[in-house]
């Protein structure tokens, strides 16, 4: 286990209309205000994402299970933004759902605003943290 501790910085809120890429309005906003590390909270509504919803074993490395998102759904979901090769990397873990289904996985590439999307962002500070790719998974981890 490695862990940092760190405070709270600024908080932001805001609010994406229909259309807006949540995914790409997160990282600019970051990079606009100089924020380096962060979670984020979000909730409302999309109608465009790429979802992995899995592996499809549990070996490594692993291959994800996409699922398109192209109709409107709910959602609700939580991530983290730091740094790989000098960009924002957000990663961002959901739940979403339409009528009585219900997906629940990890938002890459796109996420489209159905509407509205209330995002709140809270800066950490004092946290030296970043992404880095690692080839033995395929996959941005974090290092600390």
């Amino acid at each position: 286990m490695r862990y940092r501790v760190g405070q709270v910085g600024r908080v932001v809120v805001m609010r994406l209309e229909d259309g807006d890429d949540a995914i790409a309005s997160i990282s600019n906003m970051v990079k606009a205000e100089g924020i380096r590390s962060a979670v984020f909270y979000l909730l409302g509504g999309i109608k465009d994402a790429r979802v992995v919803v899995g592996p499809e074993k549990e070996e490594m490395p692993p291959v994800p299970v996409w699922r398109e998102i192209g109709e409107s759904h709910e959602i609700i979901g939580i991530g983290t933004v730091f740094y790989q090769d000098g960009e924002p990397k957000v990663h961002l873990h959901a739940a979403l759902g339409k009528r009585d289904i219900v997906k629940v996985g990890c938002v890459r590439e796109r996420l489209g605003t159905f509407l509205v999307l209330e995002v709140v962002v809270l800066e950490l500070s004092g946290i030296d943290a970043v992404r880095e790719f690692d080839p033995a998974t395929g996959l941005s981890l974090l290092r600390l």
